[in-house]
């Protein structure tokens, strides 16, 4: 039986991490749409957001965005989908977009719709008694399975859902769902396996479609793309009149983000993207074909965990001296002496970043010619917060004070941008990179919830 094409915006690759930008939304519009969709989270941010529970984007940023869908939502009729809510999925996180819906609907005097929320945290206990039981719970990228010590570390798990909430929330008639953490595809992918389009198809829609614009060429951030999925294609086009989805521009967003190019890995299966072909339908369009899905018997989800590692702070000093920066791996060795032997028994991390030699690829830089000025970030971490801050403090004022050979002067060969030391946001870790059954987690996560907007 043909379908008729079902059509998804994506204004933003990450909603509420920069503002959209509502003329692309608006031309968007005008495409006959059947769902409104945005990612809203990220690993990108670091772990330090789960693990404090936090937003890493302001509250306006996301208002906006939600506001800008919210309204498109209802004045057409069409279906509002955000998944990893409020940067990290976490419980909190779902909360405050659920209330921020209905705030926006109050303030605009929308008339009452329904909002389908689901919760993707998962107690730390939960984990706890499935790895005491005997579960398997096995790590992703190199680490080894999950043991009760790495648990002790860990303040916040969330477990990645895949389409079925989504799908489920839609069966019960959600106009506006607010998903926890997901799998940034599934999102996308749920409307178009609903409405019975090949799982294949819809997960390579969701792949293209999540990181909005990323997918166009020239670079263009939060500008609107539309994907059309079919029984047999999946169609992208840009919406900003500068952009254009070409072949390259979407098949080099497939790889993106990934060790590995063909594969997706989902809840329930993986997306293999080997036999993909692309072409350039029209000057903003390119049409794919070929992405197959390759379903798994035992649906296992992602596990991501969060543990504080201790207070940190930063001193900055900036090096212009060609005989300093020519030596300034003796200044930090220098540096680090000075704190060891002020602070004996440890406790601390410290790390001293030289911007403009190596500081972003360490020991993989390939460019070794000297800049002619260097800015070296100090960094101190501990537990105890003024451990943290005496050690940063110490380190900082060191690389002013650094002995070298030939310097005879008292003055130092390093400037401050500011005397103190500034207390930056506490240092997390990713303890939890890991996949677990989803029997494991209980009957509460990625359980469907609906309510009235005017509750």
């Amino acid at each position: 039986m043909s379908r008729k094409p079902l059509r998804i915006v994506s204004p933003n690759g990450h909603l509420g991490f920069a503002p959209t930008r509502p003329d692309s939304f608006r031309a968007a519009l005008k495409h006959d749409l059947d769902y409104l969709i945005a990612d809203s989270g990220s690993c990108d941010i670091g772990p330090g957001p789960l693990g404090a529970d936090t937003c890493a984007s302001p509250r306006d940023w996301q208002y906006h965005d939600l506001e800008l869908m919210l309204l498109a939502s209802r004045e057409h009729g069409i279906p509002m989908l955000i998944g990893s809510a409020g940067d990290t999925g976490s419980d909190r996180s779902v909360a405050l977009f659920v209330d921020m819906i209905k705030e926006i609907a109050r303030r605009h005097d929308l008339p009452e719709f329904t909002i389908g929320y689901f919760n993707s945290e998962v107690p730390v206990e939960t984990v706890r008694r499935a790895v005491a039981d005997g579960t398997a719970v096995s790590g992703l990228d190199g680490r080894p399975d999950l043991t009760a010590a790495v648990l002790d570390r860990t303040q916040r798990v969330v477990a990645v859902a895949g389409a079925a909430p989504y799908i489920s929330l839609l069966d019960q008639g959600a106009d506006v769902i607010i998903g926890g953490r997901s799998s940034d595809c599934a999102v996308f992918a749920a409307p178009a396996i609903r409405a019975g389009f090949p799982e294949g198809l819809s997960y390579y829609l969701g792949k293209v479609l999540e990181c909005a614009s990323f997918c166009a060429e020239p670079y263009a951030g939060k500008e609107s793309v539309v994907g059309e999925i079919t029984e047999t294609h999946v169609d992208v086009t840009a919406m900003h009149p500068d952009q254009r989805c070409t072949p390259a521009s979407v098949a080099s967003h497939s790889m993106y983000e990934r060790a590995q190019p063909y594969y997706e890995y989902v809840a329930g299966g993986t997306l293999e993207m080997s036999d993909c072909r692309y072409e350039q339908l029209a000057e903003k369009t390119t049409r794919v074909t070929g992405p197959r899905w390759l379903p798994k018997a035992d649906v296992t989800v992602k596990l991501e965990g969060s543990g504080f590692v201790g207070h940190r702070f930063v001193g900055f000093a900036g090096v212009r001296d060609e005989y300093t920066i020519a030596r300034i791996d003796d200044v930090m060795a220098w540096a680090r002496k000075q704190v060891a032997e002020q602070y004996p028994d440890g406790g601390y991390e410290l790390h001293i970043h030289p911007f403009g030699r190596d500081a972003i690829l360490k020991r993989y830089e390939f460019d070794t010619t000297p800049a002619h000025e260097l800015g070296l970030v100090i960094e101190g971490v501990a537990a105890d917060r003024d451990l943290a801050r005496a050690v940063t403090m110490t380190a900082t004022r060191q690389v002013f004070y650094a002995r070298l050979p030939e310097v005879k002067g008292t003055a130092g060969s390093v400037s401050f941008l500011f005397d103190e030391v500034l207390e930056a946001s506490p240092a997390y870790e990713w303890t939890l990179n890991h996949i677990i059954p989803i029997t494991a987690l209980g009957d509460d996560v990625f359980a469907p919830r609906i309510l009235s907007s005017r509750s």
